[in-house]
């Protein structure tokens, strides 16, 4: 029997995981940017900020994601980038479920524990949206 889902680790393959990971550090730099922009320079609240600053990023990370990373024509976007973005928020639950379990329950510092969050949620994202937001394009 035949896997519904293969995973062929070859060149291509480690190719986009490497855009990937520099169109995830792009979203970073957005995010943070969008975030600060908002809460020091226009004073919105912080938590608001925050989330305008994963929004945007959201948003970027996805176009470069669908046209750089996976080079996907796919014409129903919208539901491609609500697949996206459903992927993006289990990422967000799994980045805070990891630090509070690693930092709060099990007193790792914080910085450690928001890097093995990073590392985690950074493959949960890339497999996710490979096999389902841009299915193995």
């Amino acid at each position: 029997m035949t896997p519904v889902l293969a995973i062929e680790f070859n060149k291509a393959f480690f190719f986009k995981f490497l855009k990937f990971g520099l169109v995830g550090f792009s979203g970073l730099i957005v995010d943070f940017g969008v975030t600060y922009f908002f809460k020091k320079k226009l004073r919105v609240h912080k938590y608001i900020s925050n989330s305008l600053g994963f929004l945007v990023a959201t948003g970027t990370n996805y176009s470069l994601n669908r046209y750089w990373t996976f080079h996907n024509q796919d014409p129903a976007y919208i539901i491609q980038f609500g697949k996206f973005f459903v992927v993006s928020v289990v990422g967000l639950a799994l980045s805070n479920s990891l630090i509070y379990l690693l930092h709060d329950k099990l007193k790792w510092n914080f910085y450690l524990a928001k890097a093995c969050a990073i590392v985690f949620v950074s493959l949960w994202n890339f497999f996710a949206n490979y096999l389902y937001t841009f299915t193995g394009q």
